[in-house]
């Protein structure tokens, strides 16, 4: 039929034998590879869908209800083995290509997958997965997350329900995997958006042993050990059934037993009969940690779990070696398959007579440490500080908790964190485990932080072109061979011991300019000019200016100090320095000084007296002249002509 509407569900299930007819002739194969080719039906106008809303809601379900019944009558007589089945397949094929074409529901093959799942066994379930994982490329479209989403996350759920997670792990992964696939990271599905936990997951151990079990536990164990025999604590993984036939060792495996270490917790530890209940106590706070809001179940819990280690500390330890394949041995693909299909069986066995074995089990140890870590995190998210960290960014309300957790129980969570880190870093590959499971607990904050602000978007734009073009741009300069300066930053300049004029080799470096202290009128001059700028600055940059001007005067008076020391005297606290820049100052300072001495009385002067006016004569002559030949040479003759008057004033004075 080619017409544009459906009139009835049996002409739309003849349309589709015809279709899967076709599908026949095309696919010679029984197997679901390979799948049927778009380009066989495309120029089939197949069912054609209706133009208006009612008209195509309608026709929807006549052809929803075709499907379903050559699907059913399918299952109801072939096994999902038998070559004949590939029928059902070449449906979903067709129900597919006519999805795409709107000429169906697009969740129409979800669902009929959806009833399949749900009419075959396990092992039939693996044979839908493979037909699914074959075809996701073409069922995950764009409009996979408008109409399909949900049918596909319902119909996974209710399978994981149906799987055991110790004899079906592989098959459990690969519905996750499935879905990781089909479902974008940030995806709210997934999420537990109201935090809850889940209490369901109840463990049930025997709350009051026997009597006459003990008893005769103990009487046994009396016993061996008045023979000479070694106990239980001492050997619990060598006790084995002999009667049956010897099994050979394998290569890979080894058991290795360590021997037991003290207990340092100050005698916490105690025996294994009591301590059964107390440590099965905890899993009802590893499943509901509200619990814990409790002071007397907190109390509880915190004495529970320090007997608990305190018991792993002091029990041998048993552990099983590793494999081929971590030791970096090739092993085949098939092995590989085993070796992950035989993990330990998640759900623990809670018999007495099992206790003791599972509390020397390293592995065992290390699932439980893992529970306590992941619940002293959720406790220290509840202290203020935390809570005040947190506050701005808005958590729902569902997951805001009024239980704030104190000074004190925050110091013990962090120190009994401490001990189980140091705890997990010890035996075999101990520090590998645990930076594995605090890399994996570090990761799960951030996604609790993500679940905390209501779960925003975590897709990323796409670069613009711009943004692409100047990236590769920076990014091509940052790659190209960088051309060398010819002189570095900073660095001086040599030229001058190439210069041919100038002073040989070295020798220019050894010019007085280059060493010498500059004059003192170069620093006078500097001086003036601050302070003329001094009359117009202020604020800061009157300070700035002061400072500078103070460190000028500084440097003047050092250069004095050296040939004008006399002159100190008439400068006013670096104020005035216009003596000793003047040419004539020490030479008329002299004078002034001579004739201070005469005018004196006859008691005040003496030989001392005489001695030093002619001392400082001839410092004040010979500070006043520049230091040339010819001025020396003129000095010289002004002391031989006033020697003798100087003799006559002293012989006077003296009389």
């Amino acid at each position: 039929m080619t017409g544009p509407e459906v009139a009835s569900v049996e002409a739309a299930t003849v349309r589709l034998e015809d279709l899967l007819g076709r599908a026949r002739r095309v696919k010679q194969s029984n197997s679901i590879e390979p799948p049927l080719p778009v380009s066989e039906f495309a120029s089939d106008d197949g069912l054609l869908a209706a133009t208006e809303p009612d008209s195509r809601h309608a026709h929807n379900a006549v052809v929803e209800t075709a499907a379903r019944n050559l699907q059913y009558n399918v299952v109801a007589h072939t096994n999902i083995e038998d070559p004949a089945f590939v029928k059902v397949w070449n449906l979903l094929d067709i129900l597919q290509i006519l999805g795409d074409r709107d000429q169906c529901d697009p969740a129409l093959v979800f669902w009929l997958v959806e009833d399949l799942l749900d009419s075959q066994s396990i092992d039939g379930c693996r044979k839908v997965f493979d037909y699914l994982e074959s075809r996701r490329e073409r069922l995950v479209t764009k409009d996979f997350q408008r109409n399909k989403h949900l049918v596909v996350l319902r119909s996974c759920n209710d399978l994981l329900r149906r799987l055991s997670r110790a004899e079906d792990a592989v098959f459990c992964g690969r519905v996750f995997v499935f879905l990781f696939q089909c479902f974008p990271l940030g995806d709210r599905s997934s999420v537990n958006l109201r935090g809850e936990f889940h209490t369901e997951n109840v463990t049930t151990f025997e709350e009051t042993p026997p009597a006459e079990s003990v008893d005769q536990v103990d009487v046994e164990s009396t016993g061996q050990k008045e023979n000479g025999q070694q106990g239980d604590d001492e050997q619990p993984a060598q006790d084995a059934d002999t009667s049956g036939p010897v099994k050979p060792p394998d290569e890979s495996v080894k058991i290795t037993v360590s021997q037991p270490t003290a207990s340092d917790d100050g005698g916490k530890s105690m025996d294994t009969d009591k301590l059964y209940p107390v440590f099965w106590t905890l899993q009802e706070a590893f499943s509901d940690p509200r619990r814990l809001f409790s002071a007397n179940y907190f109390a509880k819990f915190k004495a529970g779990l320090e007997a608990t280690i305190a018991k792993f500390k002091e029990v041998p330890k048993v552990l099983q070696a590793q494999s081929d394949s971590a030791r970096g041995v090739k092993r085949s693909a098939e092995d590989r398959h085993d070796e992950f299909a035989s993990t330990y069986n998640p759900k623990y066995l809670t018999s007495r007579d099992l206790f003791k074995l599972e509390l020397s089990d390293l592995a065992f140890q290390r699932h439980i440490l893992v529970q306590t870590l992941i619940l002293i995190d959720f406790l220290l998210s509840l202290t203020e500080k935390s809570k005040k960290r947190l506050a701005h960014l808005n958590p729902q309300r569902v997951l805001q908790y009024n239980y704030v957790l104190s000074e004190q129980d925050a110091e013990w969570a962090l120190g009994m964190k401490a001990t189980i880190a140091n705890y997990l870093q010890e035996g075999p590959d101990g520090k590998f485990y645990y930076r594995m499971v605090d890399t994996v607990l570090s990761r799960d904050k951030n996604w609790v932080r993500w679940k905390l602000e209501n779960c925003p978007p975590i897709t990323q734009e796409p670069a613009s072109s711009n943004e692409f073009l100047q990236a590769a741009d920076s990014a091509q300069s940052a790659c190209a061979n960088k051309r060398m300066r010819p002189t570095a930053m900073g660095a001086l300049d040599l030229k001058f011991l190439s210069d041919p004029d100038a002073v040989h080799g070295l020798e220019g470096l050894k010019a007085r300019e280059r060493y010498a202290p500059p004059p003192m009128e170069t620093f006078t001059r500097e001086i003036e000019n601050l302070e003329l700028d001094l009359d117009f600055a202020e604020g800061a940059e009157r300070e700035a200016l002061l400072e500078k001007k103070n460190a000028k005067t500084w440097a003047t008076l050092r250069v004095a100090a050296k040939t004008k020391l006399s002159l100190f005297d008439k400068v006013e606290d670096g104020k005035n320095l216009s003596p000793l820049v003047e040419p004539n100052a020490v030479v008329e300072a002299t004078r002034e000084d001579m004739a201070s001495v005469t005018d004196a009385p006859e008691g005040g002067r003496g030989e001392s007296g005489g001695a030093d006016m002619e001392s400082g004569a001839k410092e004040a002559r010979a500070g006043s002249s520049p230091g040339t030949a010819e001025s020396r040479r003129q000095r010289a003759e002004q002391d031989e002509e006033e020697e003798p008057a100087q003799a006559a004033a002293a012989s006077a004075a003296a009389a």
